[in-house]
């Protein structure tokens, strides 16, 4: 009997062990969760608005652009869940299609800036000479005019329009591109991989587009994500000043530029489309800022 009390200790001893680990891991999950709770959501936005701007009408049957004056400034109910605007038109349903606007504007003058700046700080990076003498000097004289004032100077000659926006603030960000990606391939250029491919007798062309760019173009991961939310608060921002779409078009700016007049009478018209804008570039910045503290963290 007091053997087979005996055996029974170590099989409740792993038992109790087991459950001790099940817990403290069900226990550090639900930390990290919590912890990092506001990334989570802030994916779900992104991703959330990703999935909006593609397939716009999976999210809403209503036109953006079709006016019912019988419904003028409704309320939001189940129906309309953000109200209606002065015309009837459903808000919901701009504002899901002004996603397509606002995102898209985005990331096209992203990736306009991620691309020139790419390209003159691999130039500037490689040549080490006068090139990048003169490539420097012009980097310096775009970044002592401000951004936005570089943005309205463009749209003089251009014109309004949210691409032209976007093409205005794909130049006049690719400066900071430019200056990040040039400091990572002088860095890069010295490291001794790059000094064996050299000397294994790789063609400099070939250097540079299998070595250097690949590794030193990691930097601008975090500066893209930070710099789309800063594209969508200026795309945004010209929208509200009347720069941006022009009506009937929905664009996020130009729609709290509307709703403003309504506020008293109707303030869903402004206070709705601004929530939804400053949730989204606050998730932006947000997943910037991790994927930044992440390079610190392995550098």
């Amino acid at each position: 009997m007091a053997n087979t009390l005996t055996s029974k200790v170590p099989v409740m001893e792993k038992k109790d062990s087991k459950a001790r680990e099940q817990a403290l891991a069900r226990r550090a999950t639900l930390t990290f969760l919590f912890r990092r709770l506001d990334l989570i959501l802030s994916v779900l936005v992104v991703g959330l608005l990703i999935v909006v701007s593609i397939y716009p009408s999976l999210f809403t049957s209503n036109d953006p652009l079709k006016a019912n004056p019988a419904l003028s400034l409704h309320a939001p109910d189940s129906s309309h869940w953000f109200g209606t605007d002065q015309l009837g038109r459903d808000l919901f349903s701009r504002v899901i299609y002004g996603a397509h606007i606002s995102l898209g504007a985005a990331a096209f003058a992203v990736l306009l800036s991620f691309a020139i700046g790419v390209l003159l700080g691999v130039i500037a990076g490689v040549s080490q000479g006068w090139l990048d003498a003169v490539i420097m000097r012009i980097f310096d004289a775009v970044l002592a005019i401000p951004s936005l004032l570089m943005v309205f100077a463009i749209l003089t000659i251009l014109g309004n329009g949210v691409t032209n926006i976007a093409l205005a603030i794909g130049i006049a960000s690719s400066v900071s591109f430019g200056r990040v990606m040039r400091a990572e391939v002088i860095s890069v250029r010295s490291s001794t991989f790059v000094e064996a491919a050299t000397a294994l007798g790789v063609k400099p062309l070939g250097v540079v587009v299998r070595h250097i760019i690949p590794n030193s173009i990691t930097p601008l991961i975090s500066l893209a994500a930070l710099e789309f939310g800063v594209a969508m608060l200026t795309i945004g921002s010209m929208g509200y000043l009347g720069f941006g779409a022009q009506p009937p078009n929905a664009e996020w700016g130009a729609l709290i530029a509307d709703g403003q007049k309504f506020l008293r009478n109707a303030w869903w018209l402004g206070v709705l489309p601004g929530i939804v804008f400053v949730t989204v570039v606050l998730a932006v910045n947000r997943i910037s800022r991790v994927i930044g503290q992440g390079r610190s963290t392995n550098a």
